[in-house]
Formats: structure tokens, C-alpha cells, sequence
């Protein structure tokens, strides 16, 4: 893999190489920020996008591939590297390695854990760190829920009695718009982990994993996903209370 790189980095020079890559790497980065300022319009509610559990689940793998790479690249900068350019194309495919889910994942495991035993029981301490998090952002997922559902309900009444102009109810209502997107968005990422780590289960009991060991790994997993469509549930009432309101 890394001659097959080298081979693309003698094409061009250096300067036009790491321009190029900078560039890209900084508008994915860009793009996979939370509430990025480029999109502009209305902003979801803080505690959805700058509380501690925020970033646990805002981002999928391709994202946090982009952020790895930009990290990547900017330590091939600082370094003493004779050849940058082609050290910060490296450094980004080695990042988005990291980001390529279960396979990443499983190889990582293996490496470092060689006993089957050790590696289920590291990979169950992964599944209850991921449930936890999956915990705490639906507490704070619930509050702005039932903080929305009480201004639906306000917006409906003031519409009802006329007491409120069509365009400060679309503000409001966007909004709250947005914590759906946010919400949804964090929802496919904890998705995202729980097929992974289905994945990750099933590989190990095909490759002759202990039954009660991976068996106590499928039960973990399944924890996490009914943790999973507990917010799914939450997210979808709000949905659907949104959905009712009509401006006219």
C-alpha cells in the first residue's frame, strides 16, 4: 500500500500535492463539524451540540476520518520529515484505516489482545463504555424533548387563538427542526455501532470463540440497542408532534 502511494506522490510535486490535500482534508473537516457555520440558518439547541455526551455520537466513521486525516496531516507538517507531502498522504490513509468499522475495529482487537478470551472481555468493556455514553445522551436528548413538546403545544395554542405571527412560529418550529436533524443524525451513528458490533460478534463466533463468551458479548450488544430504541422512540413522538402542526 505504501509504495502504491509513493507511486501517486512522484506524479506531482510536493507543493501541488500537499495544496491539494489540505484542501480536501479541511473541507471534510469542515463538513463534519457539528452545526458547521458554512450551512448558516438556524442552530440546534445547545445542549445538543456542545455537552459533554455531544461528541460521542455526532460523528459516523466517514467523518472521523476526516478528522483523523487532518490530525495526520498537521503532525507531517510540524515533523522533521524530509518529504511532507508524500508523509501527509500517508498519514491520511492510515487515518481513514482507522475509520473503516468492523474490520478496523476487529484487527485493532486481535493485535492487541491475542487470547480469545481477553479480547471478548475487552470487547464487552467497549459495549458498556458505548452504552453508558448512549445513556447519558439520552438524558440530555430528553430534556430538550420535553422542552420542545411544551413549545409545540404553546405554538399550537397561540396559533389557535391568533396570538402569534406565521414567522415567529417558523422560527420556533425550525428550531426544533433542527434538534430532530441532530438527533437522527446521532441516531444512525448508535446504529452504526450497534451493527458493528453485531459484526464484531459474529466474526468471533465463526472463528471459534467460546459460546458463553461471545454469547455474554451478544447479550451486552443487545442492552446497548434496546438503549438505542428507547431515544429512537423519544425522538420519533417529537417527530410526530412536530408533523401535526400546520401554519396554513
Amino acid at each position: 500500500m505504501e509504495e502504491e502511494v509513493m507511486q501517486h506522490v512522484r506524479r506531482f510535486t510536493p507543493r501541488t500535492l500537499l495544496g491539494s490535500l489540505m484542501l480536501g482534508v479541511a473541507l471534510l473537516s469542515g463538513c463534519a463539524s457539528t452545526g458547521s457555520s458554512l450551512l448558516g440558518g438556524t442552530q440546534a439547541d445547545d445542549r445538543l451540540t456542545s455537552g459533554q455526551d455531544a461528541k460521542f455520537f455526532s460523528r459516523s466513521g466517514f467523518q472521523a476520518c476526516a478528522g483523523a486525516a487532518a490530525v495526520g496531516v498537521l503532525a507531517c507538517m510540524l515533523s522533521n520529515s524530509s518529504n511532507k507531502a508524500a508523509c501527509a498522504i500517508i498519514a491520511g490513509v492510515a487515518a481513514c484505516g482507522v475509520a473503516m468499522g468492523t474490520n478496523y475495529y476487529l484487527d485493532q482487537r486481535r493485535t492487541e489482545y491475542a487470547n480469545t478470551s481477553d479480547r471478548l472481555a475487552a470487547m464487552q468493556r467497549d459495549v458498556e463504555a458505548d452504552t453508558a455514553n448512549i445513556i447519558e445522551r439520552t438524558n440530555t436528548a430528553q430534556q430538550v424533548i420535553a422542552d420542545d413538546k411544551r413549545q409545540i403545544a404553546e405554538i399550537e395554542k397561540h396559533l389557535k387563538e391568533k396570538t402569534m405571527e406565521k414567522k415567529q412560529a417558523e422560527k420556533q418550529l425550525a428550531r426544533i427542526d433542527k434538534n430532530i436533524e441532530v438527533l437522527n443524525r446521532d441516531l444512525k451513528n448508535m446504529n452504526e455501532k450497534v451493527s458493528l458490533y453485531r459484526d464484531v460478534a459474529d466474526a468471533e463466533r465463526k472463528d471459534g470463540g467460546k459460546k458463553s463468551e461471545v454469547q455474554r458479548l451478544d447479550r451486552q450488544i443487545d442492552q446497548m440497542n434496546v438503549k438505542v430504541a428507547v431515544l429512537q422512540k423519544e425522538v420519533d413522538d417529537l417527530y410526530s408532534m412536530r408533523s401535526a402542526v400546520t401554519l396554513g
